[in-house]
């Protein structure tokens, strides 16, 4: 499925993009007064915002609402109101620089996203391989994420043998403590920090989360 970018701009740079965008390597989509914004972000990749817009407080106001898609700000003159945005552009700006501009700032959101992982009240963040509930955060390893999302993922509880096969491939009939210990070191990780004892779910049946 192709890239799109959703763009909020007046007249004259709204026709600017028309212009080019069959030269683009994304798909752009103009701005519908009639039509909420959070309708219209539900399926493209970033904003593309003109700074002239943000001088109506409405406007701004509407912009700074948006919170779960990148937010690439176009300034042409000097700018007074604050709108939150990701990342900015200077115009004029050649064809090449700004499909590229747009393009990396797609790839890191999406990037960012299946980086992190919300379970519960908390966040997995794998690059810094952190677990983290509000300020608190604890250091995971890479096995421990592993173990945190097969448990997440799986509607059914988890028993020993089948979370040794799959992350440890060891055979069904394995003796070997290895799922005991490291559950037990992460539950008390959790608890330790977080003073949560229901993270990790063990019942009869198998462990989940």
């Amino acid at each position: 499925m192709q890239n799109s970018l959703l763009v909020f701009g007046t007249k004259n740079f709204n026709k600017s993009l028309d212009e080019i965008r069959e030269y683009l390597d994304f798909s752009v989509i103009f701005f519908n007064n009639d039509t909420s914004l959070n309708k219209q972000i539900a399926n493209i990749n970033a904003l593309l915002v003109d700074s002239e817009i943000c001088e109506n407080l409405e406007n701004l106001k509407l912009i700074n609402s948006v919170n779960d898609k990148p937010v690439l700000l176009a300034e042409k003159y000097g700018f007074i109101k604050k709108c939150i945005h990701t990342d900015k552009i200077f115009f004029p700006l050649t064809l090449s620089d700004f499909n590229n501009r747009v393009l990396n700032l797609i790839i890191s959101k999406k990037f960012n996203q299946n980086s992190s992982l919300k379970i519960k009240e908390y966040i997995i963040d794998k690059n810094k391989k952190k677990l983290k509930r509000g300020s608190l955060s604890i250091v995971v390893t890479e096995r421990e994420i592993q173990l945190i999302e097969l448990l997440f993922n799986e509607t059914k509880p988890f028993t020993k043998k089948n979370l040794l096969k799959q992350l440890w491939n060891y055979s069904e009939d394995a003796d070997t403590h290895t799922i005991e210990t490291h559950i037990y070191r992460l539950r008390k990780k959790i608890f330790d920090k977080f003073s949560d004892k229901n993270f990790i779910v063990n019942t009869k049946v198998g462990y989940s989360i």
